[in-house]
């Protein structure tokens, strides 16, 4: 099983751009789609983006798409989330999530996370 690591959050001003990163621990990396998931305060765990194993295939909340691009490095172990014209409403806990199958809001095998935060 895997171990993952956020990096990359932080505060941003409304319309701006930051770059999440994952590290993930161990050799089964490409075995796992991958994804990121947020949670806002006082609000459930909601999906952003997920990618397939080779990084073939990708798919997106609607709230997001446009402005969310999700990759992944597996010679690095790495997944990103390039996030471009962030809005307030996006501030939230941005956790990276790994799934065997499919990664969704209900996947349980994230990092601890990384806070972002957008002011108006």
């Amino acid at each position: 099983q895997v171990q993952l690591g956020e990096s990359g959050g932080g505060l941003v001003q409304a319309g701006g751009s930051l770059r999440l990163s994952c590290a993930a621990s161990g050799r089964t990396f490409s075995s796992y789609n991958m994804g990121w998931v947020r949670q806002a305060p006082g609000k459930e765990r909601e999906f952003v983006a997920r990618i397939t194993r080779s990084g073939s295939n990708t798919y997106y909340a609607d709230s997001v798409k446009g402005r969310f691009t999700i990759s992944r490095d597996n010679a690095k172990n790495t997944v990103y989330l390039q996030m471009n014209s962030l809005k307030p409403e996006e501030t939230a806990v941005y956790y990276c999530a790994a799934d065997p199958v499919q990664v969704t809001a209900r996947t349980n095998l994230r990092g601890q996370g990384t806070q972002v935060t957008v002011s108006s």
